[in-house]
């Protein structure tokens, strides 16, 4: 009774009346919050680790891997963290140039003339024999594990996240180009994240451009298909056709949980 009272009441003034109508009542805004959830809501970003850490880690604990570091062959040296950064590829050298600025001195400053020269390249020149050692024992710093942190939000999952939203895509939009900026890099190579973009524009467009979800996250993990197709290393595609295709052929935009899935012939399960 009280808010009907409080509508007729306000009903008899036409000024106020026109205030509140431009206002969003309360069932509507809390709608708009829910369709807002982007990857970068903590419980949704929790899930992404997961998968990723299932494709790049065979387990869930995403949170075991700050101290894993290993040469997987792919060409880009060294491959650590809990991102897979590389000694080949830059992001390892800045993510230890970080870690050296606000912690001086630390176990890994050493490496820093190495990393330098390695970058480019898949050398262990001046690495060797102590690094893997010092990066596990680095690990155990939580300086170091928020460094890393920092440095997966500031390359990887803040940029794919902007894409996704400006793309006028879900959860698991954004999901899939986070999980394909992790492997392919942002960089100007033909089978980076760009141009695995580029290549998805030339065969459908983005909710932001008209047109439909589904049918551009299809065009954009044909196009990331193909450039994990280029390299030997990265030529099993299980991480798009047994767990993101799987998503998305059951519609789920939002990336909601329980979610079920393969990689690499495992099963995986988030209740």
């Amino acid at each position: 009774m009280l808010a009907i009272g409080a509508l007729l009441g306000s009903a008899l003034i036409a000024v106020p009346v026109t205030a509140h109508a431009t206002a969003a009542p309360a069932p509507t805004a809390r709608t708009s919050a829910a369709a807002a959830v982007g990857l970068d809501d903590p419980a949704k970003k929790e899930i992404a680790m997961k998968i990723v850490s299932s494709a790049e880690n065979s387990s869930l604990d995403w949170k075991a891997q700050y101290k894993y570091i290993e040469d997987i062959d792919d060409g880009r040296g060294y491959t650590a963290g809990i991102i897979g950064f590389c000694s080949g590829t830059g992001d390892m050298l800045d993510l230890v140039e970080y870690y050296t600025q606000v912690k001086p001195g630390n176990v890994l400053a050493k490496y820093l003339p190495a990393l330098r020269r390695v970058d480019g390249s898949d050398s262990h020149a001046g690495l060797d024999p102590n690094f893997t050692k010092d990066w596990a024992k680095a690990a155990q710093d939580a300086e170091f594990r928020k460094a890393q942190d920092r440095e997966r939000d500031r390359v990887y999952f803040n940029p794919s996240v902007q894409q996704g939203k400006a793309d006028g895509v879900g959860v698991l939009g954004q999901f899939i180009y986070y999980d394909a900026i992790v492997m392919h890099g942002d960089g100007t190579d033909s089978t980076s994240f760009r141009n695995i973009r580029k290549r998805a524009l030339s065969k459908a467009k983005p909710p932001s451009q008209g047109g439909n979800e589904t049918a551009w996250l299809n065009a954009f993990l044909d196009a990331r298909v193909w450039a994990m197709k280029q390299e030997e290393a990265h030529s099993d595609t299980s991480r798009v056709d047994t767990a993101q295709r799987v998503f998305l052929k059951k519609g789920n935009l939002n990336l909601n949980t329980p979610l079920d899935w393969k990689v690499y012939g495992d099963s995986f399960h988030i209740g």
